[in-house]
């Protein structure tokens, strides 16, 4: 999947801290009506091989979708010790409608996990800018014993929404890890988490938010 990738509807950028305050937008917008390009610049990761990740945007333009069908991290059961931690990195061109800007309101992800007792597993998202110094990430932790499909959610209030820099061609990139410990379970014992499932690919969502910019 590297190189570039043209979906249409529309997709948007970053959680709280990624970059320094802008000159605020105007009012919060139904999102914009035209069609929206995005450019999957490159694709890099253990979890997301090539062919394995795949971006969709909703038609209302409100949500953008990550699909991955390879992403696993496991130890135990043969695996060698450099499986316990899998991670994907997307780098998005977005070409957004002249004058509108765009935020991440929240990001909901979705796996499956199978922990023995004494195991642990950790997910993690970070969002930035190119060019940013700054990173907004999240962590969520689980414990064993677990089997059963898992959710988390990032979430950001409205007042602390970061918004892209108006006027300016920004990648916006997501770097997402899964993160397996033995922990104090049996020698041998199994554990894994997933980004999928036995029954299809499971969909991280990233919900959006849109602004118009300035009148200049």
């Amino acid at each position: 999947m590297a190189g570039g990738m043209l979906v249409g509807g529309a997709i948007a950028a970053l959680l709280t801290t990624a970059l320094p305050a802008q000159s605020s937008p105007t009012s919060i917008v139904d999102p914009p009506p035209d069609r929206i390009v995005i450019d999957v610049a490159t694709v890099n990761g253990s979890g997301c091989r090539q062919g394995t990740a795949a971006v969709a945007v909703s038609q209302d333009n409100t949500a953008f979708t990550v699909t991955y069908s390879d992403y696993l991290a496991q130890v135990g059961g043969g695996a060698p010790p450099t499986a316990a931690r899998r991670n994907c990195q997307l780098n998005l061109v977005v070409h957004v409608p002249h004058g509108f800007t765009y935020a991440i309101a929240s990001a909901d992800y979705r796996g499956y996990a199978s922990l023995a007792p004494g195991a642990r597993s950790v997910e993690k998202a970070s969002y930035y800018f190119q060019g940013s110094s700054q990173t907004a990430a999240r962590t969520h932790n689980f414990a064993g014993p677990y089997q059963d499909n898992w959710q988390a959610t990032d979430s950001t209030d409205w007042a602390q929404l970061v918004w892209a820099p108006c006027g300016v061609q920004r990648n916006f990139n997501i770097n997402t890890e899964l993160r397996v410990d033995r922990g104090s379970s049996a020698p041998g014992a199994t554990s894994y988490m997933t980004m999928d499932s036995t029954d299809g690919d499971i969909s991280t969502v990233y919900h959006l938010a849109w602004r118009e910019c300035p009148k200049r």
